[in-house]
């Protein structure tokens, strides 16, 4: 009887052990970073994950990408994250109200500009005005995406402009199929010749992706600066490597790598 009472004594024992049983905590290994970051910075923040790691042995960083809106609301939902980087101040902004991020530690670390895409062997849109032809077919990113939001305010400017008309706006919003989750996938419906047309930000465009569509500029007067903030969760589970990361984005070597995507560096 005393044997049987020690077996069950020490499997007791062991299972209560730190780290052994059931536990709900989660466990995050040293130097692992989780970046939830907008759709838009995917190619820059690989390569700037990339060297990050690579400059500090044993960090590991993790990215989530996704429109800034569905980030935001993870986040607002209590899911595990590290940093958000946003491709607008709103979004940022709804994250500071819920008190996962402290509104005073953010930083704009780059800015964006919108540019219209056609897709290949498509004639029938050259020019801004072309995007009302009956029949094209556009896509846009949702409303509740940065992006999408963006080009709502480029048709808003344009029915001011002689140029374009008051029903330009109605005329351009008639021709829309769709309205995607993010402004990646306005990019990859347009490229495989699945819509004619669409509004992304000019950084979808560059490299490799620069010869999978047609870009029509669009001008200042009727563009928006994007500007882009990043920030450390104040439950980040591993703050001091959180804030390295957040200042490796702002600085020189980053800020590079940004540029070469096509993004305006934040110091400028």
């Amino acid at each position: 009887m005393y044997r049987l009472w020690s077996v069950i004594w020490l499997a007791l024992a062991v299972f209560l052990l730190p780290g052994c049983g059931d536990s709900t905590t989660p466990v995050t290994p040293h130097g692992e970073l989780t970046v939830f970051a907008a759709a838009s910075l995917t190619d820059a923040f690989n390569e700037i994950g990339q060297n990050f790691s690579a400059a500090n042995p044993g960090a590991n960083v993790l990215f989530s990408y996704a429109g800034s809106n569905a980030l935001a609301a993870q986040i607002a939902q209590g899911a595990p994250a590290d940093l958000f980087a946003s491709a607008n101040k709103a979004q940022m902004d709804a994250v500071v109200k819920t008190g996962r991020i402290d509104g005073d530690g953010t930083r704009t670390f780059a800015r964006n500009r919108l540019v219209a895409i056609v897709a290949k062997g498509v004639n029938k849109a050259a020019r801004l005005p072309d995007l009302t032809s009956p029949g094209l077919k556009i896509v846009l990113a949702d409303k509740a995406v940065p992006v999408g939001q963006y080009a709502l305010d480029y048709l808003d400017k344009a029915v001011k402009d002689p140029a374009f008309g008051a029903g330009y706006k109605a005329a351009v919003l008639k021709n829309v199929v769709s309205y995607e989750q993010d402004v990646k996938a306005v990019l990859a419906k347009v490229a495989l010749g699945e819509a004619d047309a669409g509004i992304v930000y000019t950084t979808d465009v560059q490299g490799a992706n620069a010869d999978k569509v047609q870009k029509i500029e669009i001008p200042d007067v009727l563009n928006t600066v994007a500007e882009y903030p990043i920030g450390v969760l104040k439950d980040s589970r591993n703050a001091a490597q959180a804030k390295k990361f957040f200042d490796y984005v702002l600085s020189p070597e980053a800020q590079q790598v940004l540029s070469k995507y096509g993004f305006v560096p934040a110091n400028k």
